[in-house]
């Protein structure tokens, strides 16, 4: 810990900044969202949750983009902070950023909240030409 952080005795293990508004430095207001990201696709999409093969569930995202110099990357963040109503800037790819399979980490928006978004933005079955 440095010097400008100290521990809150009030919640053990917060930490908080010496200074500023004092708010807190924890995880309620971030979120890790798992993403399976299809590039070069007819359109860009986020297609819902869905189970992946080794039993996680991970959004389904399209993007027109190629996976080259990482626009299929920026495209897949821009797209997701349009959704979660957030900028950009509070989102990065924190794994995967050369595979299909990413983990992308979310500022200013807690799990749930950016799982219910992330569903009313969701592209329905019917519309994606997938339903049987």
């Amino acid at each position: 810990m440095s010097r400008r952080e100290r521990t809150d005795p009030a919640s053990p293990g917060t930490r908080r900044r010496a200074g500023g508004d004092g708010s807190p430095l924890g995880r309620a207001e971030r979120s890790r969202l798992a993403v399976r990201l299809t590039p070069r696709a007819s359109r860009d999409a986020i297609e819902g949750f869905a189970p992946e093969p080794d039993g996680t569930e991970a959004l389904r995202v399209r993007v027109t983009a190629p996976p080259i110099e990482g626009r299929a990357n920026a495209a897949l963040l821009r797209l997701l902070a349009r959704a979660l109503g957030v900028p950009p800037s509070s989102m990065r790819v924190a794994a995967g950023a050369r595979g299909r399979r990413k983990l992308v980490d979310v500022k200013g928006i807690d799990g749930a909240e950016a799982r219910r978004q992330l569903a009313r933005a969701s592209t329905p079955p019917e519309d994606r030409g997938d339903a049987g």
